[in-house]
Formats: structure tokens, sequence, C-alpha cells
């Protein structure tokens, strides 16, 4: 296959989950032109589990367009140096398994594995909310929280490659116990599972207090999610007003956080949890600076994401663009 170049270049995202493979076709000004998605056979053989992105990428393949590069957004843990999968929990079909050697040999184009946070922030970063910054910090907010650093328009790995875990930055170290093992992580405070939680307790604590999330659930305190309370507030529930301004009040002080670490000049977010909290994005930006020491904390963009659920695919489609554009 011999990749086209300049004006015409395309770059072939991949975002590897447990259950699905989505692949997406990117032109060099960050848009989606085409895009498909194969099941993942995540509990399989490391073959079966390979064949399977690579029935996914023969999908676009097949167009007969060329590809400039490969880039793929898998599980962690991973080495984003290597493109080795190491150990992802949810992909346990590979164990050291040198995903970039595999995919570059097969299809003989430039092939680059990163973590889809990481990978989202540069797509951020380079196509965009972020685009013309230069200190990005990106936070995808949804079941779990993921972040990633883009410093002068690269991805900060860190030493081991292992930099950015800012979804496990803690805010409380007496805090509930997070499924990394730490206390008071801002994944287990704030993310969506932490959020249909407190409605639960809410709703269980408050019986006689009649709510628009409890309808959504069909009367079922128990199968109550994060979801039905966006829903809920989008028609004026008090109840998922006040469990929303909870999850803001958390989130405050960790940005304040990432703010003094990182001094960054723009605060990019993302994810389902994101788009629900939107709304209160203003709020959020007046309030931060009452929990930094960054005298220009007020300064600080803070944007909604560009890239939705395709975040991975564009993240992929940025992890291979660097060398052409």
């Amino acid at each position: 296959m011999t990749p086209d170049s300049g004006q015409n270049a395309l770059f072939l995202g991949v975002d590897i989950g447990g259950t699905k493979v989505a692949v997406g076709l990117v032109d060099r000004e960050g848009k989606i032109v085409s895009q498909g998605r194969r099941p993942m056979m995540a509990t399989g053989t490391p073959e079966a589990a390979l064949h399977a992105v690579t029935n996914a990428i023969d999908s676009l393949m097949s167009t007969g367009n060329g590809i400039q590069g490969i880039g793929i957004c898998a599980p962690g843990p991973l080495d984003p140096k290597t493109g080795v999968v190491l150990n992802p929990p949810n992909l346990p079909c590979w164990r050291n398994f040198p995903l970039a050697d595999k995919i570059a040999s097969i299809y003989g184009v430039p092939v680059h594995v990163d973590n889809d946070a990481n990978a989202a922030a540069l797509a951020e970063t380079r196509w965009g909310a972020a685009r013309g910054f230069r200190y990005v910090f990106y936070a995808t907010v949804g079941t779990g929280i993921g972040t990633g650093i883009v410093l002068d328009g690269r991805i900060y790995h860190g030493n081991t490659g292992s930099a950015g875990e800012g979804g496990h930055v803690s805010i409380d170290y007496r805090g509930p116990i997070c499924s990394c093992g730490k206390r008071g992580c801002i994944e287990a405070l704030a993310a969506g599972p932490a959020i249909g939680a407190r409605a639960r307790a809410k709703l269980t604590a408050n019986s006689a207090k009649h709510s628009a999330i409890l309808d959504l659930a069909r009367g079922s305190v128990e199968a109550v999610t994060s979801e039905m309370v966006g829903q809920a507030y989008s028609i004026g529930d008090p109840l998922a007003r006040e469990i929303l301004l909870e999850t803001v009040d958390l989130l405050i002080p960790w940005l304040g956080n990432i703010v003094d670490l990182l001094d960054p000049d723009v605060l990019v977010i993302g994810g389902g949890v994101a788009a629900m909290l939107q709304p209160f994005f203003n709020e959020m930006k007046t309030r931060l600076p009452s929990c930094c020491v960054n005298p220009h904390a007020s300064a600080i963009p803070l944007v909604m994401a560009h890239y939705g659920a395709d975040a991975g695919i564009a993240g992929g489609a940025a992890l291979c663009s660097e060398n052409v554009l």
C-alpha cells in the first residue's frame, strides 16, 4: 500500500473497547469522512482479538483510499513508546501484546498506540476545542474520568508513559475507595456511577419527596442511573439539580489542583457526564479561582470538547497525523 501525502492525507483512527472496535477515516482537517463499528473479541485468544481489529480496519481499507497511518486508542495499561498492550482489565485477551507491530506488519503503514484520553486530548489540540492553545488539560468525564495533557502540541507521557492519570488524583484521603485502590479519587466521587449512587441514596433518604428521577426509573430506586439524573435536570427537577451541583462542588477543587500543578491555558471537558454539567460551566469557571493560588485562573477558558462519542476515532487519527501535518 502506498500512502497518499499532502492535501489528500487520510488517517485511520481505531477505538478499541471491551465490546466494540470503532474505526474512522479522518482527513487532515480532523473531519471524520467515514466510519464503522465491529464487535470486539475481548475474552478469546490474542489472535481472535487481533482479527476483530483487522476486520474493522479492513471494512474501511476496502474503499481503496490510501492511508498515511493508523492510530489506535486501546485500554491501558500500555506502553505508548512501543505500542505494547500490557494488561488491561477489560481486554483479558491481551497480555504484553505487541499491537502496534502486529498491525504495522499487516498494513505496511506507521502505527501508533495510546490510551483514549491522551489521544482525545491530542485531537482536541490539533483540530478541536483546544486548537491554538499550547498547554492543554483534557478530561473526559463519563463512566470513569480519564485525562490527557498536551504541551506544545505533544502528549506528555512522563518518564514511563504513565503520566496523565488525573482521574485518580484524590481530593479526600478519607473518601470512598476507588477501583484503583486509593481513597477519594475524583473518579470515585464525580463520575457517572458516583452520581447514580448519590441519587439513589437521596431518593432512599427522602422517600416521601417526589422526583422526576424516580419516574424515569419507573419507581425503582435501584434502577436509577446518572443518565436519568441528567434527563430529570433537563426538565427542571430540583433534586437532579441538587445532585449535579454537588458534583460541580467536587470537580472545582480538583480542577483547582490541576491548574496549580500544570498552569494550563485551556481546560477541555468531554464525556457524557460533562454534557450534563455543561450548563454549570460558567459557574465552575467563576468559582475556580477560589480553589487556586494561580493568579491567572480566572483567565483560563473552560470549554466543552469538540469530539463527542467519536473522540476515540479522532484521537487515533491524531496520533498518526503528526509527521504529515
